[in-house]
């Protein structure tokens, strides 16, 4: 599948800013199942300084300065992205949790120590007891990762509302395991803390997913927005992604933008700015299929 992506980011402010410094993630990953054919962001103001680099987990970071007065700001990403099925854990047969539990734990040279960056709390993702508690009924003894992952996914689709006005980006995990309603960013912070208090490695990815299906195929929850999901680590096997919002594995209708611990490491704007009072702030997003070439 090929996508035109359009991330269109726009700050009204109340008085001027003297200042802008900003952080950009709207740059999409090269991957061995995704390639970035085409990618711009375009900036109003133009900004007196700006950088491209990769952060510690090799997403693509835009660093931008804006030192002249302005009272708004407008940031529009365009790309073009070619996409197919990810690589997936094996249906069956991957391995018992428990073994890849044990083996991301052992220190040295292994395969493992990517992923042993992922098994703790950060920022957005505390581990506590009911989270492992939540988790329990889908790890039983012994039993396939990938099969535990899914139903975890599924468990958590059926138990939380998709209600974009129960949370907000600083709302605490333990908040949303009561309220039982979030956005993507509680359905994957949820699930990734879930899998981090029983041992698992997880990170968040963050990304987009197609705004108009092809016929015959349901309108995801999460168009026309950012969207994230939840990559976890399977030993031997690789990354799996599950979308806990959609409770689907993750093939060629998602995007990949960044990952990281949480939403804290992969915000797709982020900065500080001298003046400008009260903001009024609008982000769109749409993605469209394109003809192959």
């Amino acid at each position: 599948m090929r996508y035109a992506i359009v991330h269109e980011t726009h700050y009204a402010y109340a008085a001027p800013v003297a200042l802008s410094q900003q952080l950009l993630r709207l740059t999409p990953r090269a991957l061995p199942w995704q390639r970035c054919l085409a990618h711009r962001i375009d900036i109003d103001p133009t900004p007196g300084e700006r950088i491209e680099r990769d952060d510690y987990f090799g997403n693509g970071v835009t660093q931008l300065q804006i030192a002249a007065p302005h009272q708004a700001l407008a940031v529009v990403a365009h790309s073009e992205v070619e996409v197919s099925a990810p690589p997936t854990a094996a249906p069956a047969g991957t391995q018992p949790w428990e073994v890849v539990r044990d083996r991301v734990r052992v220190i040295g040279p292994n395969p493992s120590l990517d992923a042993a960056q992922f098994l703790y709390e950060s920022p957005q993702v505390r581990c506590f007891a009911e989270l492992a508690e939540f988790a329990a009924p889908s790890f039983t003894p012994g039993r396939d990762l990938r099969e535990g992952a899914q139903d975890l996914m599924h468990h958590i689709h059926r138990s939380l509302e998709f209600d974009p006005t129960a949370t907000n980006v600083s709302t605490e995990l333990h908040e949303v395991l009561a309220l039982r309603r979030g956005v993507c960013q509680d359905f994957a912070h949820l699930m990734i803390g879930c899998l981090r208090t029983i041992g698992i490695a997880a990170r968040y990815v963050s990304g987009y997913i197609l705004t108009t299906p092809p016929p015959g195929r349901p309108r995801l929850v999460g168009a026309d927005a950012s969207h994230a999901w939840v990559s976890v680590h399977c030993g031997k096997a690789g990354w799996l992604d599950l979308d806990p919002t959609n409770d689907c594995v993750v093939e060629d209708e998602h995007i990949t933008l960044a990952w990281g611990r949480d939403f804290s490491d992969v915000t797709p704007m982020r900065g500080v700015t001298l003046g400008g009072g009260e903001q009024r702030l609008t982000v769109r997003v749409t993605v469209t299929p394109t003809e192959n070439a």
